[in-house]
């Protein structure tokens, strides 16, 4: 069995490097141990948003009579839980339909570097087969990072894969981290009514965006009844009764959190053992395979792409890689009119689908300080937005950045309604290389939470009008 390029890892990088290597007239296989479309698709950014929009519409029909409506329900959980599931399936279908249609041969079975240019792969019933490839990218993605102080055991203290899967809903929970898994399912069990406490061992809650957003996000989640400890460290939990006691150290003094479950969302870690790295001498820093701008290793004919390279651990993100890498693959085999412009990570969309949801991309506030610019900001609330007062949402901000001497859009930061929908305008603007007066100078739709972003940019340069 032997191929142009063989990938391992049929998640968000590896199914779309696979694809686009196809359709550059590669011959592709793609090697994977559990369900294509990897964490992604199957335990992570798609299973997670059903179960958000179950816990929104329950909320909403907990809020009707705001809306002039007398409605009433309660959650059903494993039936939430089932529906995610089947929106999984369902898109992991898709993906299996995608390797058809793209002429993309499937090896279902664990995948190890064996030796230069070949993968030995293992299946599920001890048989071993070797697949060649003159190309093979690794991309096999990352899982829930542990802690020495929270060891999970699956059933009291859980990763983000068990959190998905409860057989019943908690009474209560702690989640540990506050990063986008954390809060995303803080907001989930929060607003199935299960009692949730969110301990985070920075400053403050989702600690990458800006400032006012975490504090915005934890003022809400606070009026939520979630209780938010910052500053604050697990030092120990005890499984041994019914539930979970935590061991909690925060600037008070050690406290004993009492819980049904605790979830560790302290983020990941890349999944690089045992895959044959070594073997080849393919090299590693900080728990990360070493690549170039190409994605190409150190070693000729290996590359690696997604959450096991440095860079931001996004799905997005690892799908443009792996085009990229392809891309790069396919100009050398003269397969490929050019050589594929190196992703720009400092223009990298981020968003989490709490409610409200948060989007942002490009410097900070303080980060645009930090870096010796003299700026521009504007903010604007959302409780002046027509869209999203009468879709009954309408806390949150629009915060925009710009330099102020060249009007160079450095950043923006949202937290409300829908925001995640409407970061791309500063994504492609900044692309672009727009200034404020382009922008300003664009009409955009009313009513729409879009509309927001000009407000802001108006409030920054003086010229406010919905404020």
């Amino acid at each position: 069995m032997a191929y142009d390029v063989v990938v391992l890892g049929s998640g968000t990088g590896g199914y779309v490097a696979a694809i686009r290597a196809a359709q550059l007239g590669l011959k592709v296989a793609i090697v994977e141990k559990e369900s294509l479309g990897g964490v992604c698709l199957n335990w992570g950014c798609i299973p997670t948003k059903a179960l958000l929009k179950s816990a929104q519409v329950y909320q909403d029909i907990l809020h009707s009579k705001d809306f002039g409506i007398n409605a009433s329900g309660t959650p059903d959980f494993p039936a939430v839980i089932k529906r995610s599931r089947g929106v999984s399936d369902k898109m992991s279908r898709g993906v299996q339909f995608l390797m058809k249609k793209n002429k993309i041969d499937v090896v279902m079975g664990v995948g190890k570097l064996k030796a230069k240019g070949q993968l030995e792969v293992t299946t599920t019933d001890g048989k071993t087969q070797i697949v060649e490839g003159k190309h093979i990218i690794v991309a096999t993605g990352a899982r829930s990072r542990e802690l020495p102080s929270l060891k999970q055991d699956g059933k009291k203290v859980i990763g983000y894969r068990e959190a998905m899967t409860l057989p019943e809903q908690p009474k209560s929970i702690i989640v540990v981290g506050s990063g986008a898994i954390g809060v995303e399912f803080a907001y989930f069990y929060y607003s199935l009514g299960t009692k949730v406490t969110v301990v985070e061992f920075l400053p403050r809650i989702v600690p990458v965006e800006d400032e006012e957003i975490s504090k915005e996000l934890e003022k809400i989640y606070k009026k939520y009844g979630i209780e938010v400890l910052t500053s604050s460290e697990v030092t120990g939990v005890d499984t041994s009764g019914n539930g979970v006691k935590a061991k909690v150290k925060t600037p008070n003094g050690e406290v004993t959190l009492e819980a049904d479950i605790v979830l560790s969302a302290v983020g990941i870690a890349a999944n690089i053992e045992n895959i044959g790295l070594e073997t080849l001498g393919v090299k590693t820093d900080k728990g990360k395979i070493s690549v170039d701008k190409f994605y190409q290793t150190n070693v000729q004919g290996i590359y690696a792409i997604g959450d096991c390279v440095p860079g931001q651990a996004l799905a997005h993100v690892s799908s443009k890689e792996g085009i990229i890498c392809v891309e790069n693959i396919a100009y050398n085999e003269k397969k490929y009119a050019h050589q594929p412009e190196a992703l720009d990570y400092n223009n990298v969309p981020g968003c989490t689908y709490c409610t409200p949801e948060i989007a942002s991309v490009g410097l900070t506030e303080k980060q645009a300080r930090d870096a010796g610019y003299e700026i521009k900001v504007g903010k604007f609330p959302l409780s002046a937005s027509g869209k999203a007062t009468g879709a009954g949402h309408n806390e949150g901000f629009v915060k925009v950045v710009f330099d102020a001497k060249y009007g160079e859009w450095l950043g923006t930061h949202m937290i409300g309604y829908n925001v995640t929908e409407t970061l791309m305008e500063t994504v492609l603007g900044r692309k672009l290389e727009t200034t404020y007066h382009e922008v300003l100078n664009s009409i955009h739709p009313h009513p729409t939470i879009s509309e927001s972003i000009k407000d802001a940019i108006e409030v920054a340069y003086g010229e406010a009008i919905h404020l």
